[in-house]
C-alpha cells in the first residue's frame, strides 16, 4: 500500500493539473469572474462558503472544480464516489451568471453536494445502487428531493458509493462495499469500516470533498456512517421527504436525510429537503432552531440499553450526559426502550415490502436495460458471480424473493408488531410518561477492521432502530473519540419533532465541539 504522506503528496500536484484542466472548460466570462487567489474549501460551512462567493472572493464554477479536483486525488483512497456530474461546471456557470444579475435563490444557491447513488437524477448519471446489474441504467427523471435542490440552486456534484442495494443484499456483507465502487474506507484509519449503507456520503463529507451530502436510511444507514465518520446525520420522520425517485427498501421505514459537518449545515439542507416531502405545502425554515441555549429545560432519557458494549464510548457518553445536565438539561435516567422485541418482525417487514417496492421500481426502468425485477436481478447475479459476489451472496434477495405481497397475513401482522412495540408502547409511551424531549443514546461502536470475506461483526450497541422501525426522526453528533476514531450520540423523539432535536443537537454541539478533521491514517498504531 502506497504511503499515506506521499499518497497526499502526489494527491495536491494532482489536483493543481486538474484545476488547470477545468480552467479549459470554463468560458473566458467565468475566467475573469474568478481572478484570485485559490480558496481553501476544507471545514468551511456553506454560509461560510456563500459569504466568499457574495464578495468574488470566489465562485460556484471555483469550488465546483475545486471539490472535483479534491474527488479526482483523494477518493482513489476512499473510494466514496461512484460518479461525478459530467455537466457540473456548466450548472455552476449558470448559477454564476444568476449571482452576478442579482439572482440568488438562496443559501444553497451555487453549492456543490453530493448524493447517494440510489437517488435518481434526470441526466446523463446512472442510478445503480451500486449494482453492477444496474450499470447503464439512466433515470427517465429527477427524483423530487434532487429536483428540489436544483431549484435551490445547488449543484449536483456526482453520487456517492454505498452498500450496494443499501446494505440489504447478504447478511455476510462488508460496509461500504459495493460491486460497482469497490470497498469505502474510513478516512480516519483507512482500514476501518464506514458503516453503512450510506457510506460514501459520509466519508465524502468528513473529507472535504463536497460542502455536504444527502444519503438514505432504512435503519442506521444516514446516523452509523456519520458516526463512524465524525460528522452531523439526520434522519427524518418517514414522509417527510419524498420517497419517490429513490431506489427502495422500505416504504415504512425509508427516508433521505442531510449529512453534514455541523448542525447549522444540516439544519439548512433539511429545509430544502422537506419541500419535496408528501403534502409539504409552506417552507420550514429550521435554522431558527439553532439556538445556543437550546437544552435549557429540555428533558433527556437516556437509553442505558445501548451502553455497556465498550468502556471508552460509554466514557464519552457520560461526558456528554454531563456536559447536557451542566447547560440546563433534566436527565431523567434510565428510560427502557427493549427494541429486540421487534427485530425479528422488522426483518420480516423489510422483506416484504423491499419485493414490492423494487419490482414497482425496476418496472420503469427503461426497456433496453435488461433488469425489470427482483427475480431477473437475482439471474443476474448468478450469471456474473465472480464481478457481483466475490466476498459474499445474496442471501437477503432470494429470501426477500420468496415472500408474497403486502396483502398477506404474515406481513401485516409483523408490521402491526413492528408500530405498537416502536411506537405506541415505546417511543411514544416513554416519552409522554416522562416527558421527555428527546432520548439520548450512543451511536453505535467503534469502527471495526474492514473485512471482505468475513463481513461486518455483529457487535451490537447501535441504537437506530427504535426511531428507524417506528420512522421517527433521529439525530446524531461527534462526541469525541476513541483511539482516533469518532463517535456519535444520538438524540431521537416522536414524530415530526425534528425542530427540537436540532435545537438540542446544536446546542451540543457548540459546547462540545467535537469535529475533528481525517488524518488519513493506513491502520492504527500497534501500542493503541
Amino acid at each position: 500500500m502506497v504511503s499515506r504522506r506521499r499518497f497526499l503528496k502526489t494527491s495536491l500536484v494532482s489536483a493543481v493539473g486538474l484545476v488547470s484542466r477545468v480552467d479549459g472548460q470554463i468560458s473566458a466570462q467565468e475566467r475573469q469572474r474568478s481572478k484570485g487567489k485559490e480558496v481553501r474549501m476544507e471545514e468551511l460551512t456553506i454560509n461560510q462558503l456563500q459569504q466568499k462567493m457574495s464578495t468574488g472572493e470566489t465562485t460556484a464554477v471555483r469550488l465546483t472544480g475545486g471539490y472535483l479536483a479534491r474527488i479526482q486525488t483523494l477518493d482513489p483512497l476512499l473510494k466514496s464516489v461512484l460518479v461525478h456530474n459530467p455537466d457540473a461546471l456548466k450548472i455552476a456557470e449558470a448559477r454564476d451568471t444568476e449571482r452576478e444579475k442579482g439572482q440568488i435563490r438562496g443559501p444553497l444557491h451555487g453549492i456543490p453536494i453530493l448524493i447517494k447513488g440510489n437517488i435518481d437524477t434526470g441526466d446523463r448519471m446512472e442510478t445503480t445502487a451500486g449494482s453492477l446489474a444496474m450499470v447503464g441504467h439512466v433515470a427517465k427523471q429527477d427524483s423530487a428531493l434532487v429536483k428540489q435542490l436544483r431549484s435551490a440552486g445547488a449543484v449536483i456534484l456526482g453520487k456517492t458509493n454505498l452498500s450496494e442495494w443499501a446494505n440489504f443484499r447478504s447478511i455476510r456483507s462488508s460496509s461500504g462495499w459495493s460491486s460497482q465502487g469497490g470497498q469505502t474506507h474510513n478516512p480516519y484509519v483507512l482500514d476501518r469500516n464506514p458503516c453503512g449503507s450510506s457510506s460514501g456520503s459520509a466519508v465524502a463529507v468528513s473529507a472535504n470533498l463536497a460542502s455536504v451530502a444527502v444519503g438514505t436510511e432504512t435503519d442506521g444507514s444516514i446516523v452509523c456512517p456519520s458516526h463512524t465518520n465524525g460528522i452531523v446525520g439526520l434522519k427524518p420522520t418517514v414522509g417527510m421527504v419524498s420517497q419517490s425517485g429513490i431506489i427502495p427498501i422500505s416504504h415504512s421505514q425509508d427516508t433521505a436525510g442531510p449529512m453534514t459537518r455541523t448542525v447549522e449545515e444540516t439544519a439548512i439542507l433539511l429545509s430544502y429537503l422537506v419541500r419535496a416531502g408528501k403534502g409539504s405545502k409552506s417552507a420550514i425554515d429550521y435554522t431558527t432552531c439553532l439556538k445556543a441555549d437550546g437544552l435549557k429545560s429540555k428533558h433527556i432519557g437516556i437509553a442505558r440499553e445501548y451502553f455497556g458494549f465498550n468502556g471508552r464510548v460509554d466514557g464519552l457518553m457520560e461526558e456528554a450526559i454531563d456536559l447536557l445536565s451542566q447547560n440546563g438539561a433534566t436527565i431523567i435516567d434510565p428510560i427502557p426502550l427493549q427494541s429486540k422485541q421487534y427485530s425479528q418482525a422488522e426483518f420480516e417487514v423489510l422483506l416484504f415490502e423491499f419485493k414490492d417496492g423494487l419490482n414497482r421500481y425496476l418496472s420503469q426502468v427503461n426497456q433496453s436495460h435488461p433488469i425489470h425485477s427482483l427475480q431477473e436481478l437475482i439471474e443476474f447475479n448468478n450469471q456474473h458471480q465472480q464481478t457481483v459476489m466475490p466476498y459474499f451472496g445474496q442471501e437477503i434477495l432470494e429470501m426477500a424473493q420468496e415472500k408474497g405481497g403486502l396483502d398477506d397475513r404474515a406481513y401485516r401482522a409483523a408490521l402491526t408488531r413492528c408500530r405498537r412495540l416502536s411506537r405506541q408502547t415505546g417511543i411514544d409511551a416513554i416519552m409522554t410518561t416522562h416527558q421527555l424531549d428527546a432520548i439520548f443514546a450512543p451511536t453505535g461502536v467503534v469502527a471495526w477492521t474492514t473485512d471482505l470475506l468475513h463481513g461486518d461483526p455483529h457487535l451490537g450497541g447501535g441504537s437506530s432502530s427504535p426511531a428507524a422501525v417506528a420512522g421517527y426522526p433521529n439525530i446524531t453528533v461527534p462526541a469525541g473519540f476513541v483511539q482516533g476514531l469518532p463517535i456519535g450520540v444520538s438524540f431521537f423523539g416522536q414524530a415530526y419533532s425534528e425542530a427540537k432535536l436540532i435545537e438540542i443537537a446544536y446546542a451540543f454541539e457548540q459546547i462540545s465541539n467535537h469535529r475533528r478533521p481525517p488524518r488519513y491514517m493506513e491502520t492504527l498504531p500497534d501500542d493503541l
